[in-house]
């Protein structure tokens, strides 16, 4: 991303703050694939669709839903579907949102059954152009993954972690 592209201060804290909840990201997550209105969201998410509204304005503000064209619910009521265009895949875009990612993921998981959730972890030690590898291949396998995305595919969710083991010391904290 150029200077000149980049968000300012204002704009990456509207940003934060509309990324700060986990039931935003769930919104996020559920109009990825489909566009969904409020009323489709809130029966989703077991939520008042007024309440659900603040939710989906708050992502809508700063872009990271897109409201799609007008269309007729089963009463004959103007609906608005929301997509979610995929912004938020660049950290750039969602910074320091890693906690409330983690929580987001541990809401998402309620229900999985354990034989259905893969998760892998590591305990490694790398040098920083290790990490620096690390980083790139990781950002490769997510990109050809999210390139990957077949429309009527079964659905799924991927989360990768990495962060420094607080129960080890540090290179550079060592004598």
């Amino acid at each position: 991303m150029t200077d000149a592209a980049q968000p300012g201060a204002t704009e990456l804290t509207a940003k934060a703050r509309a990324l700060a909840s986990p039931l935003r990201w769930r919104i996020l997550r559920l109009c990825l694939h489909e566009p969904r209105t409020n009323k489709e969201l809130a029966e989703a998410l077991g939520m008042n669709p007024g309440s659900m509204h603040h939710h989906v304005q708050s992502l809508v503000d700063v872009g990271f839903l897109v409201a799609e064209e007008p269309r007729t619910g089963a009463r004959g009521a103007k609906e608005i579907p929301y997509r979610a265009p995929g912004l938020t895949w660049h950290g750039s875009e969602a910074p320091l949102v890693g906690p409330v990612l983690v929580e987001t993921f541990l809401q998402e998981i309620q229900g999985v059954h354990p034989a259905d959730l893969e998760v892998s972890r590591l305990g490694v030690r790398l040098a920083p152009e290790d990490h620096e590898e690390y980083e790139r291949r990781v950002g490769e396998l997510l990109e050809w993954l999210r390139s990957r995305d077949t429309p009527g595919g079964d659905a799924w969710s991927v989360m990768l972690a990495m962060h420094p083991d607080v129960q080890q010391p540090r290179r550079d904290a060592e004598g």
